[in-house]
């Protein structure tokens, strides 16, 4: 279960996945695995929309679709760090406080992964329950998407 938490802009999620850790990195940094599950329900993100340039300074580009109105959100983000499997933090861009999330993929040795999702100068609109949702919710989607490939 995921339990958000929020302290001065700053947002962090824990997740426990079934999978192996090498799988759950490869799938955060996956447009064919991406495609699947990023975003809440309801969005979609079309793998033509997802563009990974998987090295520092390397794009991250998703463009989300809602599927009932067509409306499209995207984001437009750089990698900051990459260090297969155990971190993947990348800062995105487009608004002045700069936010940064940095997932850590911890090994529990027993073919579980943790994955701490830490994100910093959060904006305020990022960081409501609302928000804080839509984000879990993705998590969900991403934990079903994982045992349909396991």
């Amino acid at each position: 279960m995921t339990e958000p938490t929020t302290d001065l802009l700053e947002v962090t999620y824990e997740r426990v996945y079934q999978a192996p850790r090498e799988l759950v990195f490869e799938c955060m940094t996956t447009p064919e695995h991406l495609t699947h599950f990023w975003g809440p329900p309801g969005v979609s993100t079309p793998i033509e929309n997802i563009t990974i340039d998987l090295r520092v300074g390397g794009a991250f580009d998703t463009t989300m679709v809602d599927d009932a109105t067509g409306a499209e959100y995207p984001n437009f983000g750089e990698y900051v760090e990459i260090d297969p499997p155990a971190r993947l933090a990348f800062r995105e861009k487009g608004n002045d406080e700069g936010m940064t999330t940095t997932i850590d993929f911890i090994d529990q040795g027993d073919g579980t992964t943790l994955t701490i999702t830490r994100q910093v100068n959060v904006p305020a609109m990022f960081a409501t329950p609302e928000a804080q949702a839509g984000m879990t919710s993705s998590f969900d989607r991403f934990d079903v998407y994982l045992t349909t490939i396991t």
